[in-house]
């Protein structure tokens, strides 16, 4: 179901044949949530009802759970023994499954597309007490300080594995349809790094120092990513739809496209890729491709 709005459409999902790839590609890549009313891979019951019953017996694991797929390291649980090794086996066969979901669904994907984190979410998003760029119920696009993507988009998959309530997000304009206004109107003004800095950093990145090789892209979105979130006009007057994310369904969004905050919601499973702008099929849609054409400035290094 698809629904006429400046906001990003809702697109919910039956037909899985090969036929549908490059559409489906182009859809979320223009900004729409593409919704499985039921989780389309396999999610073992029981493994759904040991997360639950993490949160509710314990206090061994900190705010959200995070799985790294390349590496097997799980992050955000203290402490050992048969529990601790369960839930790595899950997020690992989590993983796993959407990642195969993923490359038979996207097949123009498949060759490139790069596994990056996953996490599981026990904590309920209404009312939480973040510092304000931590915050996840202000819209925002997604960036990350520790993981340049140079241009690459990122894509997310969630599931709403709570037992009764939906998972509230709102969403905005997509980013093409939002920014170049923002650029046009002298809205933003993102901080320039010198070319000797930037060039530093890839060089100390190149031997392994802790410093981030960003390129002006990266910068771009991460100084986007926190002006949203401060910028409280913007919250208040932009135009914005709420979704809600039954309990059992999946959804996949490209998060740094599509403005958007979790309301409320609690126990959900994600799973990300990073999707070079080369595999894409509507490459004009990028927010890399966006920014290069409303600045005139070569973004990706």
């Amino acid at each position: 179901m698809e629904v006429s709005s400046p906001c990003a459409s809702l697109l919910e999902v039956h037909d899985r044949s090969p036929e549908r790839a490059r559409w489906y590609c182009s859809q979320l890549e223009q900004g729409s949530v593409l919704f499985f009313p039921t989780v389309p891979f396999h999610l073992a019951e029981a493994d759904r009802e040991f997360l639950l019953a993490l949160q509710l017996s314990g206090s061994w694991f900190h705010k959200n759970i995070s799985y790294r797929p390349t590496t097997g390291i799980l992050r955000g649980v203290s402490g050992d023994g048969e529990d601790q090794t369960r839930l790595h086996r899950i997020m690992q066969d989590f993983s796993s499954e959407v990642t195969q979901f993923v490359a038979n669904l996207l097949t123009p994907y498949t060759a490139q597309l790069r596994l990056d984190f996953a996490s599981f979410r026990p904590i309920e998003e209404q009312g939480r007490n973040l510092p304000l760029h931590q915050r996840n119920d202000l819209l925002h696009v997604d960036a990350f300080p520790s993981r340049p993507t140079h241009g690459a988009r990122i894509l997310r998959v969630f599931v709403n594995i709570n037992r009764t309530a939906s998972r509230i997000w709102k969403v905005g304009p997509p980013f093409h349809a939002l920014v170049p206004q923002m650029i046009q109107a002298q809205k933003l003004n993102p901080p320039e790094r010198s070319v000797l800095k930037r060039t530093l950093a890839r060089f100390a990145s190149k031997l392994g120092l802790p410093v981030r090789d960003r390129s002006r892209y990266d910068e771009f979105m991460l100084y986007l990513h926190d002006w949203l979130k401060e910028n409280g006009d913007f919250q208040k007057t932009s135009p914005k739809r709420e979704l809600a994310f039954p309990s059992g369904s999946c959804w996949m969004v490209y998060t740094d496209g599509v403005p958007h905050a979790a309301m409320s919601g609690q126990f959900a499973l994600e799973q990300t890729f990073i999707i070079p702008v080369a595999a894409l099929v509507s490459p004009e849609a990028a927010p890399l491709r966006v920014l290069e054409a409303a600045t005139g400035t070569a973004m990706a290094s």
